[in-house]
């Protein structure tokens, strides 16, 4: 078998089909009056296709044409499945996880489960154009689309997240593994991934769910910015429910994108002095502000001054938001 150096083989492809149509329409100018004429000739030849719509009359056409049938059809022929070959073996690694994500500004989760498949989901209905990179060590990616990328290896690994392009992203999502099956260890694993992961990037955002709240404290060296408690939030979830029936409703709504009201952030607007300026021009528009940051108490402070670097929040529908941010 005669191995031929691909980009060898795609510019002799590209000289002989330039070439030909160039002789073409020099030899047979009658026949092909112009140089897209003989290019359409060429490549319906090449192919195999012939239309028959074109085709040479002189004894020097003819010998091109019989030319492009000796090596134009198998040269073209040979590029073509070095593309389709190419195309699989690209499909076959996004696949298998074998790449390596170059964009910016993406979602990175790490460890696959249903929580995980649920976090793509609320991800995606937030903002459909972000791209979300998966990190695991399944043989095949669990879901792909356009936008959606499969990585395998180990996250604790510095070679596997910077396939991820981990410094580059927006955020990082870690998710517990439940198929260890001892919290002690779950935790113990998601914290080696945390360390390796604030090691070569501590400026990106890093989200982590913690099997129990004792354990937070080893994660505190790893500057881990926010915690979810696995355990302790389902629990308090039922035993309020339990007391007061509608209350898993509400978490639902503020929970999820798809069901009622959500939470939203705002920019703080230039007429805004106080608290109470921004709660007042809000109640307005049907939204209520209750919270800057993690703060849920400015309600109580309403006529003190909304600090430079505020981060607001608001409850209402998407509608409303999208009003309220057009008079930003």
């Amino acid at each position: 078998m005669v191995k031929i150096n691909n980009y060898v083989l795609f510019i002799s492809s590209a000289a002989l089909v330039f070439i030909s149509s160039i002789l073409i329409v020099i030899l047979e100018n009658d026949t092909f009056p112009t140089l897209f004429d003989g290019f359409w000739w060429v490549m319906t030849t090449v192919t195999t296709v012939g239309y028959g719509d074109y085709y040479p009359v002189t004894a020097a056409g003819r010998i091109i044409a019989i030319f492009l049938y000796i090596f134009g059809i198998g040269l073209i022929g040979v590029a073509i499945g070095k593309i389709i070959d190419g195309l699989t073996v690209f499909r076959k690694k996004r696949v298998e996880g074998d790449i390596v994500y170059k964009d910016r500004q993406h979602f990175i989760i790490i460890g696959w489960s249903q929580k995980a498949r649920f976090a793509v989901n609320e991800i995606t209905d937030t903002n459909k154009d972000v791209d979300i990179v998966i990190i695991d060590e399944l043989k095949e990616a669990p879901l792909l689309t356009e936008n959606i990328h499969y990585i395998r290896g180990n996250a604790s690994e510095e070679s596997t997240l910077l396939k991820a392009n981990l410094t580059d992203a927006k955020a990082v999502l870690i998710f517990a593994d439940d198929a260890l099956g001892n919290d002690q260890m779950t935790d113990g694993k998601t914290l080696l991934i945390a360390s390796t992961i604030e090691t070569i990037a501590p400026e990106v955002h890093t989200v982590v769910e913690v099997m129990e709240e004792r354990h937070i404290k080893n994660f505190q060296h790893a500057k881990v910015d926010e915690f979810i408690i696995s355990n302790e939030t389902i629990s308090s979830l039922a035993v309020r429910s339990a007391f007061r029936k509608g209350v898993s409703g509400i978490f639902s709504q503020l929970l999820s994108r798809s069901v009622g009201d959500d939470l939203f952030h705002i920019s703080v607007q230039n007429s805004w002095k106080t608290y109470g300026d921004a709660f007042h021009d809000l109640l307005k528009e049907g939204a209520t502000l209750i919270a800057n940051r993690n703060d849920l108490t400015i309600n109580r402070r309403l006529t003190e001054e909304i600090p430079k670097d505020a981060e607001l929040y608001v409850v209402c529908d998407y509608e409303t938001y999208k009003k309220i941010n057009k008079k930003e």
